[in-house]
Parts: structure tokens; C-alpha cells; sequence
């Protein structure tokens, strides 16, 4: 069994359109949640998202190209792209075109394809979709269109588990690293979700915040959409000081589990489970973790619910972790939610700064340990975990130590 380090990191979200910047971001505790752009807002009750802003395709894609990939295939190719251009992989060079894995994740796939398609064969009444219309969609159309890019030819997929799919793919590329089925992987997720239809739909469920979002505060109102996406580069620990590659961070464990319970409400016993399997994976004990980015969307039940998962997990030490959401800045992405908040947890690793909660007003009697609120805290972290609990009761943990 290999040990797994990441030596690139790529991203594209509402905080910026590089993982440097989105960081950068975080750490300010900057937050961009406004009003929607993407499309006309009369008629929503609540008209708010973090939206990826001045993202122009053509300044990354020729235009010939371009017809090929929705909205969340550009993101995750610009942030591999900058994923391996860190690394200083060469899969070529370094003959690993044809063991390395891609695995993507995604909630909703190609939706700004589908919307555009529904609006043309139901709103303008005119049967003539465009043929590249199912294969913009198509979930895979990510892990298939970074493998074109970059020639390469081990394991490709998309994970599709709701608001868990990022972390399930990376949990899945870190399994086929570790266990030498794949020398090197390209992982993470991506969502391009803020359209009419869904948008619609999440108010629908009566989930969704009129004002920003607020995770763990008693003031809480609901959850935002966001979008973007993140990609990591995934090698053995071997590989990566042979190459004199910079490694950011060791992925040592992933917790995985399932309810079997509520579709939408979770469960304390087995969201408790995912986490003490992903420290039992990396060999960690409760106390050497410093750092939990929490999945925290600032709803009713998911809030006291996963508080009470890491205090039946964590005892006493609980009171010492440092504990946030930073979905207060950049939103919930879906599928890709767990890659961007991975940036927040890879950056808290390396330069000792833990992001905060931002929007924090009050403490909730049922949210009780340190959310880190409002303003970026200086804190050595030795080791962090970072959670994701979907809809449909799916849950992926991922468990990471700093490199020395």
C-alpha cells in the first residue's frame, strides 16, 4: 500500500478563477454571495448565489472546441490544467500516461445544456436540438474531456452522489493510488448548477437562505447555491520525491458510508461513522486532528446534526478543533463542493491559518463548538478532515496530514 500525496491543486469558484486566488479569498474571509446574474431573477423568491464571475471561455478555449463543453466541463479543464502545471507532472515524460487515473464528480451534470434545451424544445416550441447536446451533458463529459487533453488512459469515471460526488471521487482516485492500481490520478469535481430550473427547484424544498449564509449561527435562514470546480493531482509518495515534486499535502484516509435512512435528513449515528472511519483509514487518532472543514450548509437539520457527529466522535477534544464552513463564502457547489472546500483544507495545512465561518451573528444552543467565526485564525494544523454529507443520505470523508 503506497501512501498518497497531492502535488497540484486547480480551481475555478465564485472567489476566484485559480486555487492561489480562491485561497487568498478564503483567508480574507472575502464572501460572494450576491445578487444572481446568470439569468433574469424576476419571479424567484430569493434571487441569491455565488456565482463564477468574469469567467470568459474564449480566453481558455478555442472557439471550434468550445461548442463541445457546458459550463461545468470548462471549469474542471481550466482547473486541471493549473492542477498539473504545479505538479510538474509530464505524463509523457515521466511514463505515466497510461496509469493515471481521472475521476470527477458531479451532482447535476452538463445543466446549462439541459436548461438551454428544455427552453428551446418547450419554451420556443421548436424540436431542433443541437447534436452535441448529449454529449455536453453527459456527467462524464469532465473525466472524458481531461483525459483527451492531457493522454491519459487509466480508470476514468464520474461520481454522481449529490452534494457527496467530489469527495466520492476522490476517495475513489486516493483507493486505486494507495492500493498501485493507478500511479497517479486527476481528481475532484464540478458543477455549473445556477440555472432557472434549479434554482426554482431549491426554493421549492423550502432549504434556501433570502439573505446569505449563515452555517452553525442561530440566525441561519437556509443554504446558497454556488458553482466552480477544483482538481487535484493525486501520486504516490515514491513518485512524487523522485520526480522533486512540492507536495502539498498527504490524503491519508477516506470514511465512507450510508444511512440507509431519510432521503433528505441525516443521520448523527452514520454521518459519526464516516468520520471515525476516515481517522481509522489514515491511522489518525481524534486528537491529532486540529482542523474539521465542516460540510455546514446552515440548514436546520444538517447544522446540530453533524455538530453532534463529531462530538460522539471527537469527546472531549471536541472543544479543541478548530471547526468551519467556508460554503459562507463561496457557497454550496453540489457535486463539487467538497473539491473547493478541499482547497480551504489543504491551504489551512500548509500555512497554519484555519478560514472562518463567515455571516456568524449568534451561537446556536445546539451548535456548540468553535465555528472560527467571522475572521481567519493562525493555528498549526497537523492533520484536518473534510466532510461531505449528500441528499440521499451518502457521506465521504476525507482525512489529510501535513506533509514535514
Amino acid at each position: 500500500m503506497h501512501r498518497v500525496v497531492i502535488t497540484g491543486i486547480g480551481a475555478v469558484t465564485p472567489l476566484g478563477h485559480t486555487a492561489a486566488a480562491t485561497w487568498a479569498a478564503l483567508r480574507e474571509g472575502r464572501v460572494a454571495i450576491g445578487p444572481i446574474e446568470n439569468f433574469p431573477r424576476e419571479g424567484l423568491r430569493y434571487g441569491i448565489a455565488a456565482e463564477v464571475r468574469g469567467f470568459d471561455p474564449l480566453a481558455h478555449f478555442d472557439e471550434k472546441k468550445l461548442v463541445q463543453y457546458d459550463r461545468f466541463t470548462q471549469f474542471a479543464l481550466v482547473a486541471a490544467r493549473e492542477a498539473v502545471a504545479q505538479s510538474g507532472i509530464d505524463f509523457a515524460r515521466d511514463g505515466l500516461g497510461d496509469d493515471t487515473a481521472v475521476i470527477i464528480g458531479t451532482g447535476i451534470g452538463g445543466e446549462t445544456t439541459h436548461d438551454e434545451a428544455s427552453k428551446r424544445l418547450y419554451g420556443d416550441n421548436n424540436p431542433r436540438l443541437h447534436p452535441l447536446t448529449i454529449v455536453r451533458l453527459i456527467a462524464n463529459a469532465p473525466a472524458s474531456h481531461v483525459c483527451i487533453e492531457h493522454g491519459l488512459h487509466g480508470a476514468a469515471f464520474a461520481t454522481s452522489s449529490a452534494c457527496a460526488s467530489a469527495n466520492h471521487a476522490l476517495a475513489q482516485a486516493f483507493m486505486l493510488v494507495r492500493s498501485g492500481a493507478a500511479r497517479a490520478a486527476l481528481a475532484g469535481g464540478s458543477e455549473a448548477c445556477i440555472t432557472l430550473g434549479v434554482v426554482r427547484a431549491w426554493e421549492a424544498m423550502r432549504v434556501m437562505a433570502d439573505d446569505t449564509c449563515r452555517p452553525f449561527s442561530k440566525q441561519r435562514r437556509g443554504m446558497v447555491l454556488g458553482e466552480g470546480a477544483a482538481i487535484f493531482v493525486l501520486e504516490t509518495l515514491d513518485n512524487a520525491r523522485a520526480r522533486g515534486a512540492t507536495i502539498l499535502a498527504e490524503l491519508a484516509g477516506a470514511g465512507l458510508s450510508a444511512d440507509a435512512g431519510d432521503i433528505v435528513f441525516p443521520s448523527e449515528t452514520w454521518t459519526a461513522k464516516a468520520i471515525s472511519r476516515a481517522l481509522a483509514d489514515a491511522g489518525l487518532d481524534p486528537a491529532d486532528v486540529d482542523y474539521v472543514n465542516a460540510h455546514g450548509t446552515a440548514t436546520p437539520a444538517n447544522d446540530p446534526t453533524e455538530t453532534k457527529a463529531l462530538r460522539r466522535v471527537f469527546g472531549a477534544h471536541a472543544d479543541r478543533l478548530a471547526v468551519s464552513s467556508t460554503k459562507s463564502m463561496h457557497g454550496h457547489a453540489l457535486g463539487a463542493a467538497g473539491a473547493v472546500e478541499l482547497v480551504a483544507t489543504i491551504g489551512a495545512l500548509r500555512d497554519g491559518v484555519v478560514p472562518p465561518t463567515m455571516n456568524f451573528v449568534e451561537p446556536d444552543p445546539e451548535c456548540d463548538l468553535d465555528y472560527v467565526p467571522n475572521a481567519a485564525r493562525d493555528l498549526p494544523v497537523r492533520a484536518a478532515l473534510s466532510n461531505s454529507f449528500a441528499f440521499g443520505g451518502l457521506n465521504a470523508v476525507l482525512a489529510l496530514r501535513r506533509m514535514k
